[in-house]
């Protein structure tokens, strides 16, 4: 990778890294549900009129936007607003990775290899210790939330494996279409409308630009440089970068948010991101060189 593009890189981690700090501070006063409806609602317009439509069949497309968008940031908005910190929540994601192998030998008969059995053993047991470490002001509830996010994430990697050579900037921003309704009808189920109502004519400013972080740099330009750089280089280059993102997202929940995490925690995380490393990475017998899955 030229010094250009590892700038970039580390642009994307970063960006997502801060993602969750920025929505923890734009959820207070807006309920999850609405709060993702408006994402996602700005990473469609305008977009979808200058983005081109991916190939695919339309279903897998909505399936994608059902995973990794409704499941995926619906449970993890929900999470946050019931009490996950960001920092912890931006750790406990990583769990997708060891979800997404388990998915694949179960939905696809994809026989795991050795090493990506240990590395799900190594990350769900770095789960287990981040739950016990948990201490009392983070709620079982909103961890299980997280949890479920991460498994929705990684059902939406196997939905992704329906759609071979689709680039993920079109795929964000078409798969979107199915985001806003189903969500903002559930919000009116869950909250009831004159909550939703309330919540939409009293915006305050940081849940405004927070949205249009999320949408605008989290989404677009983090998922369009992110694939951009998976086009122009090898996966083994680009790939171990993402490993960054909860370093970046525990430090800038320490620094903006005082959120110090515990000793067990931090253990537990420490073996959870090892899993992560050791699940998607793998050691080419030529060169020594390192290659994602």
């Amino acid at each position: 990778m030229t010094p250009r593009d590892r700038l970039l890189a580390l642009a994307v981690v970063t960006v997502w890294g801060l993602n969750f700090v920025v929505i923890d501070w734009g959820l207070p006063g807006v309920p999850p549900l609405v709060f993702v409806t408006m994402r996602f609602v700005l990473v469609l317009l305008p977009a979808i009129f200058f983005v081109p439509r991916p190939a695919g069949r339309w279903q897998d497309i909505a399936l994608v936007g059902l995973l990794l968008s409704v499941g995926q940031f619906g449970l993890l908005y929900s999470a946050m607003s019931a009490g996950m910190p960001p920092g912890l929540a931006s750790l406990v994601l990583q769990i997708q990775a060891a979800f997404t192998v388990v998915f694949a030998a179960t939905l696809l008969r994809e026989r795991p290899s050795r090493r990506q059995v240990i590395g799900v053993g190594l990350g769900l047991l770095g789960l287990g210790i981040v739950a016990l470490g948990r201490g009392g002001s983070v709620p079982l509830g909103a961890l299980g939330l997280c949890v479920a996010a991460a498994a929705s994430w990684a059902g939406g990697n196997i939905a992704v494996r329906r759609l071979p050579g689709v680039g993920g900037l079109s795929l964000t921003v078409w798969s979107g279409l199915v985001v806003p309704i189903p969500l903002f009808a559930l919000a009116l189920l869950v909250e009831g409308p004159e909550t939703v109502m309330h919540a939409l004519t009293h915006l305050s400013v940081p849940s405004l630009l927070s949205t249009a972080y999320t949408a605008v740099l989290a989404s677009l330009f983090g998922y369009g440089v992110w694939n951009s750089l998976m086009g122009r280089h090898r996966a083994a280059e680009v790939a171990p970068y993402s490993l960054l993102v909860p370093v970046v997202g525990m430090t800038a929940a320490l620094v903006f948010r005082g959120e110090r995490p515990g000793l067990l925690a931090l253990v537990g995380g420490a073996l959870l991101v090892a899993g992560v490393a050791v699940t998607t990475l793998r050691r080419r017998q030529v060169a020594g060189e390192l290659v994602s899955r």
